[in-house]
């Protein structure tokens, strides 16, 4: 079940919501991290999502709640505020100063953001939750983006189940309708101010920037009666399908942003379109994305905690 949203009545808060603002700053902190309860919380809500879009398509019906539409809504001034912002001319091809002044303006109003999402009785929960969606656009200093800003965003998802504003029936709507909007807009930053992808490991790694919608996208397409993992190297089934599959939507914005034969820019994910079936690369993935995201210290070494995602033990 998604965290603390099983019930009818949102769960009582617990006492502080100033966040220690603590990072986990040394190796050796990394067994901590995989003990912590924000450790299971996290994952434990990718995993809920993971079989909430179970062989659905994004473009089937399923309930939209009014928390969702704010978010929805939220999305879209982001997305506005790129409108209003142009790249600045500079010497430089990657990195464009303009996403710092983009980035300002959501560092200063993005609690007044998250106060438009939550109700009144849960005010106090603003600044926590703030964090999260400040973490998960990219770093204003270097003006990158990778797979730690976006667990930022999943975490920032995870506080308002945790707080009862997102409820157990809202899953698919979470990822079809919110994270779904959430790449829509990343992208056009990464577009607009030539953004760099943040630890990048070249041709080795799955994408430059994401990872999620490769996991949930995956499990759309399990038992699909047409569509098997060695399909979505044709672009002609990336075209007719793209709408419907976010794991599609992700191969065709990879092959518009790259040049040259699929195999060369991204052979890790020419190697999973050998995989026999779905259920195999959406496990295959979930143990990659630990390894190679949730259990990299360049990754999760800026991840904040705090009363909602705590890095004390597990205590269930």
């Amino acid at each position: 079940h998604l965290p603390g949203s099983s019930e009818e009545v949102a769960p009582p808060l617990q006492q502080s919501f100033m966040i220690p603002k603590k990072e986990i700053n040394m190796v050796s902190d990394m067994a901590k991290w995989k003990r912590s309860q924000a450790y299971a919380d996290y994952m434990g809500f990718i995993l809920t999502l993971n079989e909430g879009v179970r062989g659905k398509k994004l473009t089937c019906e399923y309930k939209v709640s009014e928390p969702i539409e704010k978010l929805v809504a939220l999305l879209n001034t982001l997305d506005r505020w790129i409108d209003e912002t142009p790249p600045v001319d500079q010497p430089s091809r990657f990195g464009n100063k303009a996403f710092r002044t983009w980035y300002a303006k959501l560092d200063q109003e993005a609690e007044k953001l998250v106060a438009t999402v939550i109700p009144k009785h849960l005010a106090d929960a603003a600044p926590e939750v703030a964090v999260y969606l400040k973490e998960s656009v990219g770093n204003s200093t270097r003006i990158d983006y990778g797979t730690g800003h976006e667990a930022a965003f999943a975490a920032f998802l995870c506080c308002l189940c945790k707080i009862g504003v997102l409820r157990v029936d809202d899953q698919m709507a979470i990822v079809f309708k919110v994270f779904n909007r959430y790449l829509e807009v990343m992208r056009k930053l990464q577009k607009t101010y030539r953004m760099e992808p943040a630890g990048s490991q070249g041709v080795w790694g799955l994408d430059d920037f994401q990872f999620l919608p490769f996991i949930w996208g995956s499990s759309q397409l399990i038992d699909h009666p047409n569509l098997e993992p060695r399909h979505f190297v044709d672009e002609k089934v990336v075209n007719e399908n793209h709408k419907d599959f976010m794991f599609l939507e992700c191969i065709l914005f990879i092959t518009e942003m790259k040049t040259g034969p699929f195999a060369e820019h991204s052979n890790q994910l020419w190697n999973i379109s050998a995989v026999p079936s779905w259920s195999k690369v959406n496990q295959g993935l979930i143990r990659m994305y630990k390894a190679e995201c949730l259990e990299k210290f360049p990754v999760i070494q800026h991840f904040k905690f705090g009363s909602l995602l705590p890095i004390q033990p597990v205590t269930s």
